[in-house]
């Protein structure tokens, strides 16, 4: 493994160990569930926006490694950012972990889920946080699945 690998490893594993912002906002404005039934994630964002900008964000559930540390990093990013930011960066997001090239130097700490793509069942686990604010974002009420 190279030096680079092992640290997006570290990264992800820190993440899952320790996630951030593993809580409920109470109460929040917006939240949506999400459920990826091939790996039994599950998990709720928790939103607060501030007219057009994420004021706060957080997540509780369970799940694997993978979306656990995907999520934990997600509220760190979006914090601060508009709809539109938050939409930019899970689209360089997805290119990221589906193999896409993109435009992915933006990400900075995200970039530790690039080899996701070359496991494309884990790809629904990266990206379950990311569905799933989205419908946080656009206050659907259905439970988002991966499937």
């Amino acid at each position: 493994m190279t030096d680079l690998s092992d640290l997006y490893q570290e990264v992800i594993l820190d993440h899952n160990r320790v996630p951030r912002n593993f809580r409920t906002l109470p109460p929040p404005s917006r939240h949506a569930n999400g459920f990826n039934p091939l790996c039994g994630d599950k998990l709720t964002v928790y939103l607060e926006m501030d007219g057009d900008t994420v004021r706060d964000v957080t997540f509780q559930g369970s799940g694997c490694a993978i979306s656990k540390a995907s999520a934990s990093l997600m509220t760190e990013i979006v914090k601060g950012k508009t709809r539109a930011e938050t939409e930019a960066l899970f689209q360089r997001f997805h290119a990221l972990v589906t193999g896409r090239p993109g435009e992915s130097e933006s990400l900075g700490k995200l970039l530790a889920f690039g080899g996701v793509s070359e496991f494309p069942i884990r790809v629904k686990c990266a990206t379950l946080a990311w569905h799933t604010l989205r419908a946080a974002i656009d206050r659907r009420q259905d439970t988002v699945s991966t499937e």
